[in-house]
């Protein structure tokens, strides 16, 4: 393996890296809603005091969260909802989900995009061709959809060769809806953790709150819908 080969793995590596020191020291131990609730007193207190620091110590926590792709970030949105309320821990949470996937985009595109079209060919022109055309519509559909998992969300789009500018504002509109849920959710969640319970992540699969993504989500592909129209020939 050449040297430039290695460079442009690197930062592939250096998430990988801090996945598996995560892992392999059991560090998920630490982000749970048990050890906030056992600290949530200090918490509370030093962000009513450091109001500004506490939001950009919370924004550079969870983005990294985010870019090494750690198995708790979904925690992340409802500790912002309570640390910060529901509004002000949504667009907290969506900031900073953004800037992790960022990272996670750049790395792969970096790392894998120039090996991806040579070893596809023929059939990632194909993919590109029609991923182009409607990135922003089909990028926002897969952010508002919550089953598709977001490190892999992450990744395709840098393959397919989305701009990143387009992928940024794609990400941010598209985790918004569900940040504030979970936000929602955290800004409840002194009274849930004093009831010694849990709260529900699973909400956001319930009828009242998931119909609502999926019709934003439908919204989402009409431009696609509409571009395929048009370039059907009229009989």
């Amino acid at each position: 393996m050449n040297k430039s080969t290695l460079r442009r793995l690197l930062p592939v590596a250096i998430l990988l890296a801090g996945l598996a020191v995560f892992l392999l020291f059991g560090l998920e131990h630490y982000f749970s809603f048990g050890m906030l609730a056992r600290h949530k007193a200090t918490l509370t207190a030093w962000v009513a005091a450091h109001g500004v620091l506490a939001g950009l110590t919370f924004v550079l926590a969870y983005a990294l969260m985010v870019a090494f792709s750690l198995p708790v970030a979904v925690v992340a949105t409802p500790v912002g909802g309570f640390l910060f309320g529901t509004w002000t821990g949504a667009g907290l949470s969506a900031i900073a989900a953004t800037l992790g996937s960022i990272a996670v985009f750049l790395a792969a595109r970096y790392a894998f995009r120039g090996l991806f079209r040579a070893r596809a060919g023929a059939m990632l022109a194909r993919l590109e061709d029609g991923f182009r055309h409607n990135d922003f519509s089909y990028l926002l559909f897969l952010r508002l959809v919550p089953i598709f998992p977001f490190w892999l969300v992450n990744i395709v789009p840098a393959l397919l060769g989305m701009p990143l500018r387009r992928y940024v504002l794609a990400t941010m509109l598209g985790i918004v809806p569900a940040s504030i849920v979970y936000a929602s959710v955290g800004a409840g969640l002194g009274a849930v953790l004093k009831r010694g319970e849990q709260p529900d992540l699973g909400i956001i699969f319930e009828w009242h709150i998931l119909l609502p993504l999926l019709g934003l989500a439908a919204l989402a592909l009409l431009p696609v819908l509409f571009s395929r129209l048009r370039r059907q020939p009229s009989s």
